[in-house]
């Protein structure tokens, strides 16, 4: 809760002393692996545009910038970085070259929904630019998922704490639940990839 506090009182400052370039650079930071969370920085800015203080349209824009930004960076970064990466490091995380081409095959077929859909769930949308990275997904279709998930999100966000006003922070307590939910969901599909990893290596050995 103190890191949040924290990270939430960077995030007032940095806007206050930025404006909209502050809020470009806090979101491509939240789109990377950087937890900066779009809850403490989108709620805040639809605030200060009830105020009067900030332009609503373009606070939508310059977010949605910095979410497309910071997804490239992490989509790069898997690009040029991931397989080398998997290849080298991937015994200690139970990761294969194995799992690289499945994980090339996924975002050819489904690649476009998960991107898009993975913008509004908390942690993923920090993380899954880099795996879209791995598997080579089509750069026209990350960057339109990406910035069309991202602008819905931050509209959202935005919006609530526009109508919340002075209370717009009450939007980072709602989303601690559900941030608890998604990190459950993501433990129990943990032990399953692991279990199934295991299950996997069991077959071929005694085949």
């Amino acid at each position: 809760m103190m890191i949040l506090d924290y990270i939430g009182q960077l995030t007032i400052k940095t806007i206050e002393f930025l404006g909209y370039p502050g809020i470009t650079f806090l979101m491509t930071l939240e789109s990377m692996v950087i937890p900066i969370p779009s809850e403490l920085v989108m709620p805040f800015a639809g605030f200060l545009a009830e105020e009067g203080k900030m332009n609503f349209w373009l606070v939508i824009f310059f977010s949605s910038l910095g979410s497309l930004l910071g997804s490239l960076i992490s989509y790069y970064l898997g690009y040029y970085g991931g397989k080398k990466f998997v290849l080298k490091f991937g015994k200690y995380l139970l990761l294969d070259s194995a799992d690289l081409e499945k994980t090339e095959k996924w975002f050819q077929k489904r690649g476009d929904k998960t991107i898009f859909f993975s913008r509004f769930i908390p942690v993923v949308r920090h993380l899954i630019s880099i795996p879209a990275g791995i598997g080579k997904m089509n750069l026209k279709k990350f960057c339109l998922y990406t910035i069309t998930g991202a602008t819905i999100w931050n509209s959202i966000i935005a919006y609530c704490g526009y109508v919340l006003g002075e209370n717009w922070n009450q939007i980072r307590h709602y989303s601690e639940y559900f941030s608890v939910s998604v990190a459950i969901i993501f433990l129990f599909a943990a032990i399953y990839f692991i279990y199934r990893h295991f299950k996997n290596k069991n077959q071929n050995l005694r085949a």
